[in-house]
């Protein structure tokens, strides 16, 4: 970590993951200043944002094998300048249309640059540096993290086109930076072949049912397109399953889920996440259209549960290993449903201190008590050879989950049907969403409680299998958690 190369891998990796963490959640803010300019509907927002959300989670797994196979700093570095063009392209568009379509194209970019970012590191550092290494850009990320809102807020008021623009000067220093000093790696073990066609099918899946729910109640009778859309995606998750169950080379080894532990784990990812991507997607806008917030104020409205998770996750994960996950687990997510009902508090001429802080303070101590634990439940309970694709599993679960979520929930609160902009309208639909939400936090606690097993006694890990933590898209820090990327020889 003290060499030239060392501290330039650390720089690259920290912004190239950094950019598409913070584009992830930056755009949140800037949804009502994008609705104003194209007179764009409440079911267009949601499309801005599921478009990334979609093309990361179907690609994120394939696209660790990529840089496996063809070398992990050419992916990379093709994932930066593919997402700093589809940046630009967000940047210039004339319509909400061709918006959705660069930010479909943005979400390929991210998917080819996150995964590399920590598998660079793991590969480019001595198993005596290497824990060191992803701490140093576990913590550094968090404080990009801490710091994006405040800049996306910024930008946002000069104009929402900046956020995406601000992408192209960084990328551009991160291709040279890589290019001159981060060395090129690959995975000469890895198993041989791309599972290309599941790949395809779990794309077509995902879109098909995400088209299908967010057009909910937008077409009479249904309609036959958003009929044929969810079935036909149902259709391709269906042949995805058993493609994984065939495949040689599976993106997803359903052997994984023979062990209750990861299977429940995985389930409580799903309804958990489901309720937090709902919560990062409709929070931002209500503080704006509600309670008359700038963008600024409310874009670092959720500043305290990155500084919670930074201060209090790898506590939370020590306290998992003693006393096991399911009490943490179980008492996490009802702590985070706590704070989702606070919102409610939050009306017209709401105050910061009095009716939003504590309502992020409480959902900050529950996603610190919850995390942490759970991505360590999700490696524990997989062979050490196949941690990494397990996380990649867990991570691709925890996606999805805010993508579909995103994708129904709105619609079932009435807000799809609504004038966003009303305040009134808007307000009444959030509740209900906020409600939904917490009921699926409250599941994800009781699922915990149940079903959740204490783990056997494990031979204690030697410092070169130890990965402390990976980033959370939404909070800044998870827990120990391993990328898609890091995978190991089926």
């Amino acid at each position: 970590m003290g060499t030239p190369t060392g501290r330039w891998v650390l720089l690259v990796t920290i912004l190239g993951s950094g950019m598409a963490m913070l584009d992830a959640t930056v755009v949140n803010i800037a949804l009502p200043a994008i609705g104003r300019e194209f007179g764009a509907g409440f079911r267009t927002l949601q499309w801005i944002v599921n478009a990334y959300a979609l093309t990361l989670a179907a690609l994120i797994l394939l696209a660790g094998a990529l840089g496996d196979h063809f070398g992990r700093r050419r992916v990379f570095i093709i994932g930066v300048m593919w997402f700093a063009v589809a940046s630009l392209l967000c940047g210039l568009a004339p319509n909400a249309e061709v918006l959705v379509a660069a930010r479909a194209l943005q979400g390929i970019g991210g998917a080819l640059l996150t995964p590399g970012s920590l598998a660079i590191i793991s590969s480019s550092f001595a198993a005596t540096d290497r824990a060191r290494a992803v701490g140093a850009w576990s913590g550094l990320g968090g404080v990009a993290g801490a710091v994006g809102p405040f800049l996306g807020g910024y930008l946002v008021q000069l104009s929402w086109r900046a956020v995406f623009l601000i992408n192209l000067p960084v990328a551009a220093f991160i291709v040279v930076a890589a290019l001159r000093h981060v060395p090129e790696t690959s995975d000469t073990q890895s198993p041989p072949g791309l599972d290309l066609i599941g790949s395809a099918l779990a794309a077509a899946g995902l879109a098909g049912v995400t088209y299908a729910l967010t057009s909910l109640g937008s077409t009479v009778g249904g309609g036959a397109a958003v009929v044929a859309a969810g079935v036909g995606g149902l259709v391709a998750l269906v042949a995805f399953v058993l493609v994984e169950r065939c495949s040689p080379h599976p993106l997803v080894p359903l052997a994984l889920f023979a062990d209750r532990r990861f299977s429940v784990a995985n389930v409580v990812t799903l309804v958990v996440y489901a309720g937090l991507g709902v919560f990062f997607f409709l929070l931002v806008l209500h503080l704006q259209i509600v309670a008359g917030f700038s963008p600024l104020v409310a874009g670092t409205a959720l500043l305290p549960v990155t500084v919670l998770m930074l201060l209090l996750s790898a506590r939370a994960g020590a306290l998992a290993e003693r006393i096991g996950p399911r009490l943490p687990m179980s008492v996490g997510p009802l702590v985070a449903a706590l704070g989702f009902l606070l919102t409610l508090r939050i009306g017209r001429g709401a105050s910061y201190l009095g009716d939003v802080l504590p309502a992020v303070v409480a959902l900050g101590l529950g996603l610190s008590l919850t995390v942490a634990p759970l991505t360590a439940t999700v490696l524990s309970s997989a062979d050490p050879r196949h941690a990494g694709t397990a996380s990649g599993v867990n991570n691709a679960v925890a996606r999805s989950a805010g993508l579909l979520a995103v994708a129904v929930i709105p619609v079932v609160a009435g807000l799809a049907t609504a004038d966003y902009t009303d305040p009134v309208s808007f307000a009444a639909g959030f509740h209900t969403a906020m409600l939904i939400s917490a009921g699926l936090l409250a599941l994800g606690s009781l699922l915990a409680a149940v079903l959740l097993h204490e783990p056997r006694p494990a031979p204690v890990a030697t410092p070169a299998e130890r990965i402390p933590v990976e980033r959370c898209s939404h909070c800044g820090i998870t827990g120990p958690q391993l990328h898609p990327s890091t995978r190991s020889p089926s």
